[in-house]
């Protein structure tokens, strides 16, 4: 028998590049699995869902809190499983969020309602991106992720921009962080204003107005639902419509961004220090975001109505659980530090836009109901 033979069998017990890829994840999946857990079920918590503090925020916040502390120690043996999370489950869940709207949501609002959101959502990102990079001297990644955060879904918005715009754990966090804050104060000031209004008159708004006001200019879907229906059912029904075409806007939006990334250069670029993968921005690159496309192309399956409704609501589940761990996963690599040394800025920012959102979207939805009147 030759002698190499003997040596022959041993190979047949290793472990396929598949499964070796699993093992790989396994800790990591684990670690953002358990974090989305715990999220979802406090964010079915009543005062939680009252004040429109979604999983998605929560999952974050306990990321961040295991990022900073205990995660160091284990951190080797989850990167791999923990970056899987913030990426490729990040896209899965964008992908799934189209199930969360129809396209017969247009309908309910009119063009009137879709033209709102479209003047709400390109003049508060270009004042972003205005402010942010030319007034407060932000970098252009941070200023772009903010903006999105505010123009359109909140940290959903962030999250799904990132991967166009590539940017960095604390880059995204930083801007989810002021979506949380400022979003949170529109729950409680949205209310507020609509009262003070209709005791004063200062302008006309029925609820249906407020609705659509509400959610062509608040952050989040669950901050809409909580600041739409602390003025009524009609407005809460309203709110969540105009919100839900305004996140319908999310794809063409990134296309459009990554359109002119590709061709535009960053001009700090020249002096920036590269990217966690070593890349420095480039001009001339088109960074397609497919994700954004098969946002679409669900939410168009959705309109179909041919899916069981069952079939529909264990998909949205699913979408929590995936977008939870994506943001659990970015919590965990996101360090304190590298938020404090981001400053008062950003914030700033934010606040401006929250003002704009405020001020310029009351003008906006005045302007286009005058015109559609």
């Amino acid at each position: 028998m030759p002698a190499h033979s003997t040596f022959a069998a041993p190979h047949s017990h290793m472990p396929s590049h598949g499964a070796q890829r699993a093992i790989q994840l396994l800790p990591g999946l684990a670690l953002a699995g358990a974090l989305a857990a715990a999220a979802i079920a406090l964010g079915r918590l009543g005062w939680l869902q009252h004040n429109g503090i979604s999983a998605l925020t929560i999952a974050i916040v306990l990321g961040m809190l295991v990022g900073n502390t205990a995660y160091a120690h284990i951190a080797p043996a989850s990167a791999a499983g923990v970056t899987f999370s913030k990426q490729t489950l990040l896209r899965l869940g964008i992908i799934l969020y189209g199930l969360r709207l129809t396209f017969q949501d247009i309908g309910h609002v009119g063009l009137a309602g879709v033209l709102i959101d479209a003047l709400v959502l390109s003049s508060t990102f270009a004042l972003a991106w205005f402010l942010g990079t030319r007034v407060f001297g932000l970098d252009r990644k941070t200023a772009m992720l903010i903006g999105a955060g505010s123009s359109i879904c909140g940290a959903a918005a962030v999250m799904a921009a990132e991967p166009v715009v590539r940017g960095r754990a604390e880059q995204v966090t930083v801007a989810v962080s002021t979506v949380v804050v400022f979003g949170t104060l529109a729950i409680f000031l949205y209310p507020v204003l609509y009262h003070l209004n209709a005791q004063y008159q200062l302008v006309t708004m029925s609820p249906t107005a407020y609705g659509i006001f509400a959610g062509s200019t608040i952050h989040e879907v669950a901050q809409v639902v909580a600041a739409g229906n602390a003025v009524g059912i009609d407005a809460g029904n309203t709110a969540v419509i105009a919100k839900m075409v305004r996140v319908m806007m999310l794809a063409p939006f990134l296309i459009v961004l990554s359109a002119y990334l590709s061709r535009a250069k960053d001009p700090s670029a020249a002096h920036a220090t590269p990217d966690a993968d070593g890349a420095r921005d480039k001009p001339g690159r088109i960074v397609i975001p497919w994700f954004a496309l098969g946002f679409l192309a669900v939410a168009g399956l959705n309109s179909l109505a041919l899916l069981p409704q069952q079939v529909v609501s264990t998909a949205i589940d699913i979408d929590t659980v995936l977008l939870a761990m994506a943001m659990a996963a970015l919590g965990l690599t996101t360090h304190v530090s590298a938020i404090r040394s981001a400053g008062i800025k950003p914030l700033a920012l934010a606040a401006l836009l929250f003002a704009w959102l405020i001020g310029g979207g009351l003008a906006i939805n005045a302007g286009v109901a005058a015109l559609f009147a």
